[in-house]
């Protein structure tokens, strides 16, 4: 018997026929002698019609109410899930994130979670019921609706996992697990059968979407295993786990990409201490989160500036820097949103060298220019053209033994 949090995502619960299938799935596991609880995102498509209702009324909705308004999506999910049970002779409970409860931080839109009162889960585990409890959303110290922001439901199930010492969050999607990369664009893209916290953590910040980055954090703090799998089929999935020797072995284990990214360059920037806390501070201010930063070498006191934010922002970026620069002294702002980043990832990278060359030694090949370059431990990216993308992607997908998998063990 195992204590097991599952989550099913907007297009598992879809439909009233989708979450009747979700509600057999759950009842089964509980057949087998487990404890399930079950957190469920808004039905597909729900929560883009309360953003259209909202913006219909308002042109800037008020952040609370509309929190209030986007939480009653997976408020509709739980309810039908908990109905479908009972109706199929099982008992089933609901709980909304208030109600648990999830307390979150202030910020509306993207709170984040700060503790999790599961007296009532157990109770109701111990009672022998199957727990619903609402994803995405939770409770300030106000006593306000938070919401989690895109993704939040994930982050929700891990954080329960934790809180309640699951043996396992299954993670079940449209998807069958974590791919080598995109199957869209890659044909030869794999399912892998494992992968570790910080792989996936860079593999989530870097433009894949099977989970949300926070979720994998939570995950890796509390040491959660994460089984992602399909909702559709039977078949085994990805698990995220903790590292093991064994993924050293491997020298890259996955390539992403992000199309929306857009990149700011500030001309002949005066080269002098407290510059660059001038010209970011009022980018963090203003609410944008920066990624690669690159400076070139000083020319006579002057230097040039380059940084990447996400497309969403780049208009705004764009008002606020130019703003800057000319109280600075800088001879002019330049934008281009046609960018592209790719990125290579592997824990093997840690135990092997010339990782960096290989990957610039394939871009080059099929005449793609690098425009900006960033590393990590377990990581290279470069910003390229954004027509370019599918192409490097598929290149450096070949390149490190991604397409074969007996080639992958360097």
């Amino acid at each position: 018997m195992a204590l097991i949090v599952q989550k099913y995502g907007g297009t598992s619960v879809g439909s009233i026929e989708k979450i009747r299938a979700v509600a057999e799935k759950v009842i089964e596991y509980h057949q087998q002698g487990n404890k399930v609880v079950v957190v469920l995102s808004a039905m597909a498509g729900q929560t883009d019609n309360l953003i259209q209702l909202a913006n219909e009324i308002s042109d800037d909705p008020d952040p609370r109410e509309l929190d209030v308004l986007m939480a009653t999506g997976e408020q509709i999910s739980v309810a039908l899930l908990a109905m479908a049970i009972k109706s199929m002779g099982y008992d089933a409970r609901s709980f909304l994130g208030f109600q648990v409860a999830i307390h979150t931080s202030h910020l509306y839109g993207k709170a984040r979670i700060y503790n999790i009162e599961t007296g009532q889960i157990i109770e109701e585990l111990k009672n022998n019921k199957i727990v619903v409890v609402t994803g995405f959303q939770g409770l300030d110290d106000q006593g306000d609706i938070t919401t989690l922001g895109r993704g939040g439901s994930d982050t929700t199930a891990v954080a329960l996992a934790a809180t309640l010492k699951a043996d396992v969050c299954e993670i079940f999607t449209d998807v069958d697990g974590v791919y080598t990369t995109d199957p869209n664009i890659c044909p030869k893209a794999r399912k892998l059968d494992m992968i570790s916290y910080d792989e996936m953590l860079e593999m989530a910040s870097q433009g894949a979407k099977v989970l949300e980055i926070r979720s994998v954090e939570f995950a890796k703090k509390y040491n959660v295993p994460i089984h992602v799998r399909s909702t559709f089929i039977t078949e085994r999935g990805t698990m995220v786990t903790a590292e093991t020797k064994d993924m050293e072995k491997v020298l890259v284990s996955g390539v992403t990409y992000n199309k929306n990214e857009a990149r700011i360059t500030i001309k002949k920037v005066p080269d002098q201490p407290g510059i660059a806390f001038q010209i970011f501070e009022p980018v963090f201010r203003s609410g944008t989160i920066v990624d690669m930063i690159v400076q070139n070498t000083s020319e006579d006191g002057l230097t040039d500036l380059t940084f990447t934010v996400p497309k969403s922002d780049f208009y705004k970026t764009m008002k606020v820097v130019s703003g800057v620069a000319k109280k600075i002294g800088a001879e002019k702002v330049l934008g281009d949103e046609n960018i592209s980043k790719v990125s290579i990832i592997g824990v093997g990278m840690r135990s092997h060298a010339g990782v960096a060359k290989k990957m610039f030694g394939a871009l080059a090949g099929e005449n793609i220019n690098i425009s900006m370059i960033s590393t990590s431990e377990i990581k290279v990216s470069c910003i390229i053209e954004e027509k370019y993308t599918e192409l490097a992607v598929r290149t450096l997908h070949k390149a490190f033994g991604l397409d074969d998998e007996q080639k992958q063990e360097q």
